[in-house]
Formats: C-alpha cells, structure tokens, sequence
C-alpha cells in the first residue's frame, strides 16, 4: 500500500495545536501556580541556567530581547525572579529565582506531570516520543543555516 501524502497543512495544523494547548495549559498553570505557560518557561530556563542574563534567557526561550525584558519585569513585578548585578559586565543583570518562584515551580508540577500523562494517553508512547522529538527538531530547526 502507498504511504500516504502528507497534509499541505501541516503548518496550519502546528498553529492550531501550539494555540490549544497554551489555552489548556495556560489556564491550569494559573489556576494552580498562579503563572502563564510562558511565564512558566522563564522560570525552567532561570531555574536551569544559575546566573543567567536576560540576553541567555531570551536565546533560551527564542524570544526577542525586548520580549524577554517585559516578561522579566512582570516575573520581578510578582516577585517570582530577582534582579542582581552580574559580577563582570556592568551594564549586565543576573536573574534568579526568589522563594516564591520556586514555590510557583513547585506548584506547577503537579499540572506538567498531569498534561504529559494526557498527552502520552492521547497519542501512545511511540507517538508521544516521535511528537516530542519532531517539536524539539522543529524547535531547533534554522533552514537557512549553511551546512
């Protein structure tokens, strides 16, 4: 039998998918944690990154440095990551996480745990495996790097 051809709207589908499931997570992250998904990114890569800038923050999220400096000013605002001076560039900050942002952490894990085990549910563990290795592909992806 002739494998099948692919949807032309695959892109379309990615949109579609990306946008229901931030709606999903989004609400139950804030319902739990108090914090959006993106929010929530922040703190992982903070968390993750000990002395991160907001320049290493926005490479980590693929985000725009300008986007990165409102959604750390929101995340200082709430008093969920702190602000000090980076040890040898002046101009230069380091985040990291204050008690409550670990405490948002915390919380939000019972949700993240709770959202994969549906997912892997919805898909099965081949396609949860191959879904989560294609995002990261995807994630990564640069089609106009050379090489």
């Amino acid at each position: 039998m002739p494998e099948p051809e692919p949807d032309p709207r695959l892109y379309f589908l990615l949109q579609r998918a990306a946008h229901r499931l931030r709606t999903v997570a989004d609400r139950r992250c804030l319902a739990a944690a108090g914090v959006t998904t993106a929010q929530l990114g922040a703190l992982l890569a903070v968390q993750d990154e000990p002395d991160a800038t907001q320049r290493a923050l926005a490479r980590t999220l693929g985000l725009r440095e300008s986007a990165v400096t409102a959604l750390v000013a929101r995340l200082v605002k709430a008093g969920l990551v702190a602000r000090r001076p980076h040890p040898r560039e002046h101009r230069a900050v380091v985040l990291e996480l204050t008690p409550g942002g670990r405490a948002a952490l915390r919380a939000a894990r019972p949700e993240i745990d709770r959202f994969n085990r549906e997912l892997r549910e919805l898909l099965g563990d081949d396609g949860f495996l191959c879904a989560s290795s294609a995002m990261r592909d995807l994630a990564h992806w640069d089609p106009d790097a050379s090489g």
